[in-house]
Formats: structure tokens, C-alpha cells, sequence
């Protein structure tokens, strides 16, 4: 099969320090997969590069993909709930991708808007403030957000993240949806176990690639220990990586 996503010796770094270092590896289209592996080993970081936020500073990543294609869930802890905003109006914003930045949304989309709500359990929370609601509530919320933008690639940076186990419960359904309807799913995840249970590929990172492929032989107790111990041996204050040169012209 050929792979929808392919890293070729991918360094991703921030100031030259690198993130993600030397990582190869492919995500097959319709593939469900997680990214897991210690606290700080380049997990958001490497779905902010598939995504074309970040840069390589090394490698590349190969796709036809365009923007439009991804939908993206960031950690809560990136998102200002302060703003003043309605949950309606939070779950229209999937839709841009059909009517741009500053076009009209189509009756149809507001429609399409409130049975998003009532996908994730939140019928009749349209007119609430996001900021009145629980994280997962919230995170109820995005999922709908998700489901109104209907993209083939969906990147989850931490979805499951300090809400309650019926929420969890709930949108895991929702990814199992997803991945049912042969949508390409990656999530970074910190519950091994959600990991074991729900997803059936597994890319095991700890800046360097540990193991990639299925999570039953992926998340062997060898691999997690290897994980650890390179946790371990980080040194914050090595040397920068030398800058890429640029190609001749």
C-alpha cells in the first residue's frame, strides 16, 4: 500500500536543538495509530510538523496532502476559552474549509453544525459561552468542530487529556467512527492503556524512533524501558545541531 504520510530521516528542532531527531517511518491511508512515548519526547512537536507548522531542520516529510485536508486537535492547554465565544459558533469554524475565512455559512452548515452537537452529547448547548463549560464539555465541543470540518486526515495532540471516563469513553467512539470510515487518524497519547486497547499501530518516540507498527509488539515492556532510559540520558544543554546548508544554486 502506498503510505499516505512518509518521514524520511526527519530532525525536527527549536533553535537548533533538536526535537525529533533522525525519525524514518510511514502512516498508511485509513491507518489508526498513536504516538506515544515519555514527557517531552517530540510527540506534539512531530504532529505540528506533518501538519506544516513546523519546518524540518533536517529529512522531509512526503504528502500530497493540502491544509484543508487535516484536521487538527491541539491540547487544551493551548486554547484561550476566555474569548468571548458560543459553542455554536465554536463548532462553525470546521466549516471554513467550505465557505472561507470571511464567506457566508450556508444554512446547511448550521444544520450540519447542530447534529455535530448532538454527536458528541451536547444537543441544546449551542447558545452556552465556552468558557461556562467543563473540559469535557469543551472537548465534546471540539470533537463536533472536527466532525463539521469532514477531513481525511485527523491529528489528536492529547484528546483524552483530564476529562471524565464517559467523555473518553464517548469520543473514542467517535474515533473508532473515524477510522471506520477509512479516515487516517493520529493521535499522541500518554495512557498506555488507551494505547493497548484502542489503537492498533503504534509509534513508540523518545526524540528517536523506539518502534513503529502494531502496538502489541510495539509496546513491549523492552521498548518502554528502552524509552525510559533514552528519557533519561536527554542532556538539554548539548550542543545545537549545525545548520542545514542550503543547496546550490
Amino acid at each position: 500500500m502506498t503510505p499516505l504520510i512518509r518521514l524520511d530521516d526527519l530532525t525536527v528542532a527549536y533553535d537548533r536543538h533538536p526535537a525529533v531527531h533522525h525519525l524514518s517511518g510511514a502512516f498508511a491511508p485509513g491507518s489508526l495509530t498513536a504516538i506515544a512515548g515519555p514527557n517531552g519526547a517530540g510527540k506534539s512537536t512531530l504532529l505540528k510538523a506533518i501538519m506544516g507548522e513546523l519546518r524540518p531542520a533536517e529529512g522531509r516529510i512526503e504528502h500530497r496532502l493540502v491544509r484543508a485536508e487535516f484536521g487538527y486537535l491541539p491540547q487544551a492547554a493551548e486554547i484561550d476559552r476566555r474569548f468571548p465565544i458560543s459553542v455554536i459558533d465554536t463548532v462553525m469554524l470546521g466549516a471554513w474549509k467550505a465557505s472561507g475565512a470571511f464567506g457566508r455559512v450556508a444554512p446547511a452548515d448550521v444544520k450540519k453544525a447542530g447534529e455535530a452537537l448532538a454527536a458528541v452529547g451536547l444537543e441544546g448547548f449551542g447558545r452556552r459561552h465556552v468558557g461556562s463549560l467543563s473540559a469535557g464539555q469543551f472537548q465534546r465541543v471540539l470533537f463536533a468542530r472536527l466532525l463539521l470540518q469532514d477531513a481525511g486526515v485527523i491529528l489528536l495532540d492529547e484528546p483524552f487529556t483530564a476529562i471524565d471516563a464517559r467523555t473518553t469513553r464517548d469520543l473514542l467512539d467517535i474515533v473508532s467512527r473515524w477510522h471506520g470510515e477509512g479516515r487516517t487518524v493520529i493521535a499522541v497519547l500518554h495512557d498506555f492503556e488507551l494505547v493497548r486497547t484502542h489503537f492498533p499501530q503504534t509509534l513508540l518516540l523518545a526524540r528517536e524512533l523506539v518502534g513503529w507498527g502494531p502496538t502489541g509488539d510495539v509496546m513491549s515492556s523492552a521498548n518502554l524501558m528502552k524509552a525510559r532510559a533514552m528519557a533519561e540520558r536527554w542532556d538539554e544543554d548539548a550542543a545545537a545541531c549545525a545548520p542545514q546548508e542550503e543547496p546550490a544554486a
